[in-house]
């Protein structure tokens, strides 16, 4: 149980969301711009000007003093390699923190930030909407109450364009890396979700798509290998391999395969579809992530995706990004 602000007034919620350099800004300023029960301001120090209809101001100092006694919360969405400084700080305030994924670009960065949280005894969650989804949550019941039997492998999918809009994401030292650090994450949280953390990553990468398009070394194509000591083996495509006309940025599928039957999901399979068309309906899992986090941070409790989580997710991601470099299988590091 967290112990720093652990309960507030019926009053609104002061959030400060930090950033709208990742896409997910507009959503999620959307989503609580239109709830009562949040007090909203969007710091765009970047001038994106995208990010329309809610209380904006044009630095992260700005945000930070929107009102006397600063935010309760923020939520992250700056570039990936701006994403420790924001949470330490909240935490250094005392302030709850939803932090955009991947929760950092390295270990040691992520160690850090659910460390300063942890004493500060804030809640620091990791946003990974699809954990929300209704797919998600039918694997891992199939799982808990046995019906696929005894898992054998897993084959998973997180294909998207190669980002356009914010040139940050194709930038190594801004994100991190590129497809792989990009798309590994999302199934890697389903996979802990189910499984906990693999015992080895082997991965393998390559430029061959949109290599024009993309920064520096960033790779545009990966595979990802995950074995568990259980013997369970699963596999992660993490490619930037959708053509830019296509009528949707991507899509989440996860195969599972059981001694006892296999099952199929696909995270965004609530919509209608046809040449040049893609119509969401049903559930909204951006809502539902920030239901979560809100309700944490009313009630003064941590929620998944908790930091934890994210670490794990960035551990995958960097013993991939060293398989690469050696060719070998990596040995998953316990994290902190």
């Amino acid at each position: 149980m967290l112990t720093a602000r652990p309960t507030y007034p019926a009053g609104p919620l002061k959030i400060a969301l930090m950033s709208c350099a990742h896409t997910h800004a507009m959503s999620y300023a959307a989503q609580l711009g239109a709830r009562a029960e949040v007090d909203l301001v969007v710091a765009d120090p970047d001038g994106y000007g995208d990010v329309r209809g809610v209380r904006v101001v044009a630095s992260y100092e700005d945000a930070w003093a929107a009102w006397p006694e600063g935010p309760d919360a923020i939520v992250v969405t700056s570039a990936n390699a701006h994403h420790k400084d924001l949470v330490l700080e909240a935490a250094r305030r005392g302030v709850h923190v939803l932090c955009e994924k991947p929760l950092a670009t390295n270990v040691p960065d992520a160690e850090a930030m659910v460390a300063a949280c942890r004493e500060a005894g804030v809640v620091l969650m990791t946003a990974f909407p699809v954990h929300f989804a209704p797919a998600i949550q039918a694997l891992r019941t199939a799982v808990a109450d046995g019906t696929l039997g005894e898992v054998i492998g897993l084959t998973g999918t997180n294909n998207g364009k190669l980002p356009s809009a914010r040139d940050w994401f194709t930038d190594v030292e801004l994100a991190g890396g590129g497809a792989m650090v990009d798309h590994t994450v999302h199934l890697a949280e389903i996979l802990d979700s189910v499984f906990g953390p693999p015992a080895t990553v082997h991965a393998v990468t390559n430029r061959i798509l949109y290599a024009e398009r993309a920064g520096e070394g960033a790779e545009t194509g990966g595979l990802v290998t995950l074995t568990y000591d259980s013997g369970v083996v699963a596999t992660i495509d993490c490619s930037w391999s959708q053509p830019a006309d296509a009528p949707t940025w991507g899509g989440l599928r996860l195969q599972a395969l059981g001694t006892g039957g296999q099952l199929q999901i696909d995270a965004f399979a609530q919509h209608v579809g046809g040449p040049g068309q893609w119509l969401p309906y049903g559930t909204n899992t951006d809502a539902l992530l920030l239901d979560a986090f809100l309700g944490a941070v009313r009630e003064g409790r941590t929620a998944d995706p908790t930091g934890e989580v994210g670490l794990r997710t960035v551990a995958v991601v960097a013993a991939a990004q060293e398989s690469v470099r050696t060719g070998q299988p990596v040995a998953l590091a316990a994290t902190t």
